[in-house]
């Protein structure tokens, strides 16, 4: 119904628009007694009805153009936060303040000084918002400080998707030992999205679980969390892309995959592994130390009998899986920890076993 109204407005502009040219035309021709006649009449209303008709077809154009724009710079809007549109504000500023400078001494050069004038207007503008936004990551200090990086990038940690859907680095922000600001990867939040929406219920509750997990991060407000624009490349792994995004940022990476820690330190990248931190706060077990466990499975070699603790920790016992099923005291014999968990390994402690199911 809009578009309509606009096109008829469009057509009725056109037509004014004829009336007032030919009138005008006429007036300064001296032909204002042709104004009355038929012939005058007739001109009028023939060039009103042209220009009319083609108003109203090119308004119908117009108007698609228009609105299709509108539609782009409202997502693009939308893409940009409040910080980058703050950033190029100040770009363009600085840009202007630079090209009026250097225009004064050629405005006044005669016919072309105008142009050229507007020209380093229109281009400084444009490299001022560029340049600024290309580098706003970036500290205007670091030459002057000598700093590798810049604070803010070197505060900034880039979140996996493991460690999204893990959950825990939730609990650890509560917390307050984490600081800075995490980052999360466009294409982390991609992936999380396909996850999502995967046909296997398994994978998908995972995707779900780590949108809730990431949806918390954002309301809690204990540090800042900042969804990145960066689009991904599905040709590219995403563990490979957050590396790359890593290194570019000079900022760390906060996981609990085991594999994608070990690329990382190899590539030179501070990993923050949730998995490390978890095992660092657990009990040590030392030597010696006597437990009670209870055998629920075979272990890998001949004889063993596997059981866990409260907190998930496996327990190895050298011959016990005749036990399958029983709660033993035994005695740890060693401890092996890694990022990847921690393992005890134990023997029995005396004969007596306690039957308890």
């Amino acid at each position: 119904m809009l578009e309509k109204i606009l096109k008829y407005a469009f057509g009725l502009t056109g037509a004014l628009t004829a009336m007032t040219l030919v009138r005008l035309l006429m007036i300064q021709n001296g032909m204002e007694e042709y104004l009355t006649t038929v012939y005058g009449v007739g001109a009028i209303v023939f060039a009103s009805l042209i220009l009319g008709i083609l108003m109203f077809f090119l308004g119908g154009k117009i108007i698609i153009l228009t609105a299709g724009l509108v539609d782009r710079i409202e997502n693009s809007l939308q893409k940009i936060t409040l910080y980058e549109l703050l950033i190029g504000a100040c770009g363009l500023i600085a840009g202007l303040i630079i090209a009026n400078l250097i225009s004064i001494p050629l405005y006044k050069i005669d016919v072309i000084g105008v142009p050229i004038s507007i020209i380093i207007n229109i281009l400084f503008g444009i490299c001022g918002v560029y340049f600024s936004v290309v580098k706003k990551n970036e500290n205007i200090f670091d030459g002057a400080l000598g700093r590798k990086r810049s604070n803010a990038a070197y505060s900034a940690k880039l979140v996996d998707t493991s460690a999204i859907i893990d959950g825990r680095i939730l609990d650890l922000s509560r917390t307050g030992f984490l600081e800075g600001e995490l980052v999360v990867p466009g294409f982390v939040l991609e992936e999380l999205r396909h996850l999502a929406d995967s046909a296997d219920d398994i994978t998908r509750a995972k995707g779900r679980r780590g949108l809730d997990v990431l949806n918390l991060l954002k309301s809690d407000a204990k540090l800042p969390v900042t969804i990145d624009k960066t689009n991904g490349d599905s040709r590219i792994e995403v563990d490979e892309q957050l590396l790359t995004k890593a290194k570019e940022m000079g900022a760390k990476v906060i996981t609990n995959d085991y594999n994608l820690g070990k690329v990382a330190v190899l590539r030179g990248i501070e990993v923050l592994n949730i998995n490390d931190l978890a095992n660092s706060m657990k009990p040590i077990a030392v030597a010696g130390e006597e437990m009670t466990v209870r055998i629920v499975k075979e272990g890998k070699e001949n004889g063993q009998g596997v059981g866990y603790l409260d907190d998930g920790t496996m327990v190895v016992v050298e011959q016990a899986y005749k036990f399958k099923g029983q709660t033993i005291d035994v005695v740890v014999t060693s401890v092996l920890q890694t990022s990847a968990g921690r393992m005890i390994f134990a023997r029995f402690k005396d004969l007596h076993l306690s039957l308890v199911n």
